[in-house]
């Protein structure tokens, strides 16, 4: 298994109707790290400032994430996102963005890492994405995620990435907004004529869909009790569906489908606590135990 995920890793301050935290660990790819850490290694790329705190760098190591790719701006400030969440989790306010280092980043993929045959490229500016995905050998399944501002903003970079990679990441209203077509079933036939073989839709609590040539494939929210905090759920997600690829090392349909259930059940504890919290002792075992309580939900 050699699984790339180039992202953000950052300090996130983080406000719900029940409570507030204040630079809490978080990042695209710190999320989808600690996710994809609990089926195999997973070598990470991103950047951070002399504020970082090595022991965040520790707990990812002694996670299986080699954390050799992320570069270290001495004098500059980490990546910080600020942000509130109402009553319904659907609604969410981004109160404040901090890029910081992450404003000129230039991804650096290690020599040792540009062999990976799994990559994904978290969210990020599409050129960054692009210069990431160039310094890999022969990668042999690329997904990406990206986000609304890019679609609005770079949009021929972003189909640039799109005619690149296998799959694309992307929630309803994105979808929408990058094809013109309501209709999510449209909408992700629209976007697999502009290159990816996947799409997959994030739905939120309502789940998550899979589109592609060969596998139809859809999936609610695997029910938990109490909602403590969704930031980096869809990474999460994204995180337990490549992990679980990697580690069998297969992309076929009944695989891929397996995949967006380990998704589902990997971003199901991920909004159990604040930040990274319910993440970082999460164990394989807990895991299966909660996939196999989702495929009594989904199957007659």
């Amino acid at each position: 298994m050699s699984l790339l995920v180039i992202g953000t890793l950052a300090y996130d301050s983080i406000e719900t109707p029940f409570a507030r935290r204040e630079n809490v660990l978080g990042g695209s790819a710190v999320y989808f790290s600690l996710s994809a850490s609990n089926f195999g290694p997973v070598r990470l790329v991103g950047v951070v400032g002399g504020d970082f705190e090595r022991k965040d760098l520790e707990l990812l190591s002694t996670r299986g994430v080699d954390v050799r790719g992320v570069e270290r701006v001495a004098d500059g400030k980490s990546f910080r996102w600020s942000g509130r969440y109402e009553a319904d989790w659907n609604t969410r306010t981004t109160l404040e963005t901090q890029l910081n280092v992450f404003e000129h980043f230039d991804p650096k993929v290690p020599k040792n890492f540009r062999d990976s045959t799994f990559v994904f490229l978290a969210n990020a500016e599409p050129k960054v994405q692009l210069r990431a995905l160039e310094q890999c050998s022969s990668p042999g399944f690329v997904v990406a995620d990206t986000m609304n501002l890019w679609i609005e903003i770079r949009r021929d970079e972003l189909l640039e990435v799109l005619r690149r990679v296998d799959g694309i990441v992307l929630n309803d209203e994105e979808a929408r907004m990058l094809t013109g077509e309501r209709n999510l079933i449209k909408a992700a036939a629209k976007v697999r004529e502009l290159g990816p073989r996947y799409v997959i839709l994030k739905k939120g609590e309502h789940g998550a869909f899979l589109f592609g040539e060969d596998v139809r494939y859809a999936l609610p929210a695997y029910p938990v009790d109490a909602v403590i905090d969704p930031t980096g759920a869809g990474d999460c997600f994204a995180g337990g569906f490549m992990g679980y690829l990697a580690a069998a090392d297969c992309v076929e349909a009944p695989t891929l489908r397996r995949a967006m259930l380990y998704g589902t059940v990997t971003a199901s504890f991920c909004v159990q606590g604040f930040g990274v919290e319910a993440l970082e002792a999460k164990k394989r075992a807990q895991i299966e135990s909660r996939f196999n309580e989702m495929l009594e939900f989904v199957t007659l």
